[in-house]
C-alpha cells in the first residue's frame, strides 16, 4: 500500500478528507484498518480513534506501531473474525462521528447491507461513511482478461467478484454503491490519485468538476455516505 507513489498520494488525500469532515476531539471508527498507519495519523492530530480488523498480524503490527497512543487512550483496537464483529456490534450505541475504510475493505465484504447497518448503529446523528474503493472502471485493468471476462458482469449486475488471498475481492459500480444501505445517501465520490498524468486539480467535490478522464486514471475512488435518519429511528416509527 506504501510501494506506488499514487498510493502514497491516495493515502494523503484520504487522511486530508478524513480531518477535513472530522474536528479534533471527535471520534472515528476505522474499519479494516490494517497496520494502523492511518488511525495512528488521526489519533496524533487530536482525534479518538476506534479500529477494526480481522487479520490478527495486522493487528499485531497496529499495537506495536500504535502502542503509545493505546496506552494513553487515544486508539482502541478490537481484532475478531468478521461474523464476531457483526454479532457484537448488533445492539451498538452511536459513539463515533465518522467511519473510515481505507484501500479497499469493503471489497472484501460479499454482503455491505449488514455491515452499514452496524455503521447505522455505530454513528451519531449526522455521522458520515468514507471509503476508498477499488475503481472497476481503472484503465490500468484492462490489460487484463479477468477485467473483460467480467465486464458483461458489472455492466447487468454493478458488481462481480475475483478470488483474493483472504476473501474474493468485490468490484462495483458506484451506482451500485449509492444503493448500499436506505439510511445512507451517497453524497461524494472523488478520485484517489491518477496512476498516470498529473492528479485532479482544484475541488472535485464540485459539480461538474470530475472528467471521465479523471476518474478512469485512479486505481481508487473515494465515495462519502452521508447518514439519515437511523434505523432505529425508522424502525420505531413503522
Amino acid at each position: 500500500m506504501s510501494a506506488r507513489a499514487s498510493d502514497r498520494r491516495a493515502r494523503e488525500r484520504f487522511r486530508a478528507r478524513v480531518l477535513e469532515i472530522v474536528p479534533p476531539g471527535q471520534a472515528v471508527f476505522d474499519f479494516g484498518c490494517g497496520p494502523g498507519l492511518d488511525a495512528r495519523h488521526y489519533a496524533e492530530q487530536g482525534r479518538l480513534v476506534h479500529a477494526y480488523d480481522v487479520d490478527p498480524q495486522m493487528c499485531a503490527y497496529f499495537r506495536a506501531h500504535c502502542a503509545t497512543l493505546i496506552a494513553r487512550g487515544r486508539i482502541a483496537l478490537r481484532c475478531a473474525p468478521y461474523a464476531q464483529f457483526l454479532q457484537e456490534n448488533a445492539d451498538a450505541a452511536p459513539r463515533f462521528d465518522l467511519v473510515t475504510a481505507n484501500f479497499g475493505p469493503l471489497n472484501l465484504v460479499d454482503d455491505l447491507a449488514p455491515l452499514f447497518e452496524i455503521f447505522d448503529r455505530l454513528l451519531r446523528p449526522g455521522g458520515a461513511v468514507l471509503a476508498s474503493v477499488l475503481n472497476p472502471h481503472c484503465l490500468a485493468d484492462l490489460r487484463y482478461l479477468w477485467w473483460w471476462r467480467n465486464l458483461p458482469r458489472l455492466v447487468r449486475r454493478g458488481r462481480y467478484a475475483l478470488p483474493g488471498a483472504q476473501a474474493r475481492i468485490w468490484r462495483r459500480t458506484v451506482g451500485e454503491l449509492a444503493r448500499v444501505a436506505p439510511a445512507f445517501h451517497l453524497s461524494e465520490v472523488t478520485p484517489g490519485a491518477a496512476l498516470f498524468g498529473p492528479d485532479p486539480s482544484g475541488d472535485p467535490r464540485r459539480p461538474g468538476a470530475l472528467t471521465t478522464l479523471a476518474l478512469v486514471r485512479c486505481r481508487y475512488l473515494f465515495l462519502l455516505w452521508r447518514r439519515g435518519a437511523s434505523g432505529a429511528a425508522r424502525r420505531a416509527a413503522a
